[in-house]
């Protein structure tokens, strides 16, 4: 297990990719908000969606193999 995956972006699927941009953008989004001083209602959801979406993809990137695609010759 490969735990550069998580951390590191150029070891990132696209699915981690965009979590982690994601939960960037929504902290900023937080940081903000609580600037001018105004609350959204659900709003700390969008930290568990990201939080989701994100171990989603580090299944899927713990899972697929790079030479995966080698295996499959069909003739």
């Amino acid at each position: 297990m490969k735990l550069s995956k998580i951390y590191d972006p150029r070891e990132m699927n696209s699915y981690q990719f965009v979590a982690a941009t994601g939960l960037v953008m929504t902290v900023v989004a937080n940081l903000i908000l609580l600037f001018l001083a105004k609350s959204v209602d659900n709003f700390n959801a969008l930290y568990i969606c990201w939080a989701v979406f994100f171990t989603l993809g580090t299944v899927a990137n713990f899972n697929s193999k790079p030479d995966d695609h080698d295996h499959h010759h069909h003739h």
